[in-house]
């Protein structure tokens, strides 16, 4: 029987299709020791973006380019709490996206054989 590997953190190494990106980020990776008046701080509702339903169309996508593009920095080299924020506006700015293209075209050159 093979087992896979696990690493220093507790989370398997690799291909773990168990758990998303956001259940794999701790809340707290360390980064309340950094900054220890920050421990129980309420962030500001502004600082977390605005809610993507007040949203143009263009700002929408404007928001969505602006993730994208630090995505590989923010994974890399991103505080733990800096990265899981990351990840729940991607997801926020995606899901309304979605919502309101609901027919969006989809390319068939990137479509896969079933």
């Amino acid at each position: 029987m093979m087992t896979g590997s696990v690493r220093e953190d507790g989370f398997p190494s690799s291909g773990s299709r168990d758990m998303s990106p956001e259940q794999r980020v701790p809340e707290w990776g360390g980064d309340h020791l950094a900054d220890p008046e920050g421990v129980g701080a309420e962030l500001d509702g502004d600082a977390l973006g605005v809610d993507p339903t007040e949203l143009s169309d263009d700002d929408l996508i404007r928001e969505m380019h602006s993730l994208h593009r630090t995505r590989l920095d923010t994974l890399r080299h991103a505080a733990d709490s800096a990265l899981a924020n990351h990840l729940r506006r991607t997801a926020e700015l995606e899901t309304e996206y979605l919502a309101r293209n609901p027919g969006r075209e989809v390319d068939p050159s990137r479509l896969r054989d079933v």
